[in-house]
């Protein structure tokens, strides 16, 4: 159920103003421009606005809307509803409804493509403003080709490695061996969701074993099973099999994570910005970050890989607000409202002026990304990439019970990453 936020403002009259424009020549009317056409047809409205966002965002969506309508009091009666959509999923809850969809969206942008082939998105006004005053990497992100269609919001969706310091120095956390011997030692676990392919990445993102989209937008290539090349697909098969043999690996989902953090069973675990508060919390002064590590590959060091993502905020195409649903959109990301998101939920601006805002630029957690970054790479994968990468993967982390031979199941998974 959606939580209902509605501020009731009485318009503010603005007659007097408008009549003495009667008095000028004609001709001015007539070169009004569309902003201010738009302006007055805004005023005296009820606005109804519905927007998806984390549920996770709620209590600083709720400070956001408020700002919103203090900005704008007098001009219309609004009347804005929250409701809990998860950024990844977003573009299919959107889809299943689009003209009766939320008509502002938070949305992860590998699923911006898709959204302006449906045409659930329109090309952003003030564009170059917007672009001027984000990093460059969120508004491509945000672009199809030059054209700008929604508006950067986080530049932070990757991961790294969080580390209580009171067992870890910086020389442990450098590969993932080191990693495993200190929390066996202790008694202790070690996470990663290896039933997110969006992870599962890091083992193969630096090994030259290659996966991506094809021209068509749609498929994929993928080379994950190759038996050529200084590393193959068995390599990294094997590799994943010796972690997963460790007794202080743990293969957990978030909530995993965060419940072994808080309950001290787990002393480190990769994963996001998203929960740094919930890691300063939890460690305290003992509170680390660092880029992901290296993690032994055909009797080598293969620093781990990542996914670079952003957070974006369309503004549905078919909302009967448009206008307003847009101002809001920006309103949301703008640059002060970035940094009021990064203070409340520790996420990372896309802003530029935020970003190097010295709290910013103090947080471990982002400055593990900003060190992993050289290793990631933007998240372009088509929809067909993330069901066998999962099947592979917890096979990998149960140990490949059924004893099947890694070559045959590295061959399903691309059969079914590159299926047409």
């Amino acid at each position: 159920m959606g939580k209902r936020f509605g501020i009731f403002f009485v318009t503010a009259a603005l007659s007097a103003a408008l009549s003495g424009c009667a008095k000028a020549d004609s001709n001015i009317q007539t070169e009004k421009t569309k902003d201010a056409e738009t302006e007055t047809a805004l005023e005296n409205e009820d606005v109804e606005l519905t927007v998806w966002g984390a549920e996770e965002d709620e209590a600083l969506l709720k400070q956001i809307f408020e700002s919103f309508q203090k900005e704008y009091q007098g001009q219309a009666n609004f009347h804005i509803t929250y409701a809990a959509q998860s950024e990844s999923g977003c573009k299919d809850a959107l889809m299943a409804d689009l003209e009766h969809g939320a008509d502002v969206f938070t949305f992860a942008d590998d699923q911006l493509n898709t959204l302006v082939a449906a045409g659930a998105l329109e090309p952003v006004e003030n564009a170059d403003r917007i672009k001027a005053e984000n990093l460059p990497g969120a508004t491509e992100a945000a672009s199809v080709g030059d054209t700008l269609y929604a508006y950067p919001l986080t530049a932070d969706n990757g991961y790294f490695l969080y580390y209580n310091k009171q067992y870890f120095t910086p020389d442990d956390v450098r590969t993932f061996d080191r990693i495993l011997e200190v929390a066996g030692q202790n008694g202790k676990k070690v996470t990663m969701d290896w039933s997110s392919a969006w992870y599962v990445y890091a083992f193969f993102g630096n090994t030259g074993l290659e996966v991506g989209l094809n021209d068509n937008g749609i498929t994929n290539f993928c080379t994950w099973n190759g038996t050529d090349g200084p590393i193959k697909g068995v390599d990294v098969a094997n590799a994943m099999l010796s972690i997963a043999q460790s007794p202080a690996f743990f293969n957990t989902q978030e909530s995993g994570f965060l419940s072994g953090v808080k309950d001290g069973s787990v002393i480190a675990g990769v994963s996001g910005v998203w929960n740094a508060v919930a890691m300063e919390e939890a460690w305290g002064e003992n509170y680390g970050a660092a880029k992901l590590p290296t993690y032994t590959c055909s009797n080598r060091q293969i620093q781990m890989a990542s996914f670079s993502g952003y957070k974006l905020i369309g503004v549905n195409a078919y909302s009967e607000q448009y206008a307003w649903a847009a101002r809001l959109a920006e309103w949301i990301s703008n640059g002060e409202n970035q940094q009021l998101r990064f203070e409340m939920r520790g996420q990372g601006p896309a802003n530029t002026k935020a970003a190097a805002s010295a709290s910013v630029q103090n947080s471990p957690a982002i400055a593990a990304l900003i060190a992993q970054s050289e290793f990631s790479r933007l998240q372009r994968i088509g929809g067909n990439f993330w069901d066998p990468v999962t099947v592979f993967a917890t096979d990998m982390a149960a140990g490949n019970p059924e004893g099947i031979r890694l070559q045959e199941q590295l061959d399903i998974m691309v059969e079914g990453i590159t299926a047409p």
